[in-house]
């Protein structure tokens, strides 16, 4: 899912090592889970959550959301919307604050979505390839 999309088919690669080297990274790291929804064994929905202690906002743990994914066939069925309340029940159930993520600025339908659930596009992101 995550070549899927209009940003997707050029970043992402076919080599699963590397893919799978990540995923055994993340399940090292403790603090990192990799949600999958799925109906009789098709993966329709995926996201990645990492709990985040910090000290601004007074010390605020966060949850910082990645690679939200829904199947291209089945978006529009609220499966974003579940998938969403998903990453709140997580975060405050690990003592999160509050949820952050990034989302490229192509993005402009998925803004609206996240606007929709009362997320507010407060902060300007930064990004640098590193060689």
């Amino acid at each position: 899912m995550l070549a899927d999309d209009m940003l997707g088919k050029g970043r992402e690669g076919l080599d699963l090592a590397r893919y799978l080297a990540a995923f055994e990274a993340m399940q090292a790291e403790g603090s990192n889970l990799l949600i999958v929804g799925e109906t009789d064994g098709t993966v329709l929905a995926t996201y990645q959550l990492t709990i985040i202690s910090g000290l601004s906002l007074r010390a605020a743990r966060r949850a910082q959301l990645e690679s939200v994914r829904v199947a291209a066939d089945r978006r529009g069925q609220g499966i974003g919307a579940a998938l969403m309340a998903d990453v709140e029940a997580r975060a405050r159930a690990g003592g999160c604050t509050l949820v952050q993520f990034t989302s490229n600025s192509a993005r402009k339908r998925a803004h609206d979505f996240y606007t929709s659930l009362g997320y507010a596009p407060t902060h300007v992101g930064f990004k640098k390839g590193l060689d």
